[in-house]
């Protein structure tokens, strides 16, 4: 069955944002959060210093369910597919948002590319299928609204 994930902007104020992984990968999905809300809380069992040099809440300890409670969105950034699965049952069981990163089949949603500038947000999505061409085409935007932007200001 092909997967069909609708384009939506939610309303994070005041919403707390869970990342369950402290890598690279995590770090990532971090700072593109963070053009949103400073509201994210990491928990994981080694956390790269990256991460922790930022403005958000860490938690250097294993995953366990209860971790879920309290957070809106919830995004498994971790290696480890057997743990990615068992955060996925947990977030359903609670019906919890997920987004296991790398892993659209077990996700609830995907992240789209994302070009924040001001109070304009530009995202491309592709059904979860080509992340590399999304990413070129949010690049493509990226360059022609701040080239164009320049533009007219002289």
């Amino acid at each position: 069955m092909e997967m069909k994930f609708m384009p939506v902007s939610l309303n994070i104020t005041d919403k707390k944002i869970l990342i369950i992984g402290g890598g690279n990968v995590a770090a990532k999905k971090i700072k593109i959060i963070e053009q949103f809300t400073n509201e994210i809380t990491v928990i994981a069992a080694n956390i790269c210093k990256e991460i922790k040099t930022g403005k958000i809440s860490c938690n250097e300890k294993e995953y366990h369910k209860s971790d879920l409670a309290g957070y809106h969105i919830i995004y498994a950034c971790t290696n480890n597919e057997k743990l990615n699965r068992r955060i996925k049952m947990d977030c359903e069981d609670i019906g919890k948002l997920i987004n296991v990163v790398d892993n659209p089949g077990l996700s609830d949603f995907a992240s789209p590319a994302i070009f924040k500038k001001g109070k304009m947000t530009v995202a491309v999505g592709s059904n979860a299928q080509n992340v590399i061409e999304s990413i070129e085409l949010r690049n493509k935007i990226k360059d022609f609204l701040n080239n164009n932007g320049e533009s007219s200001n002289n």
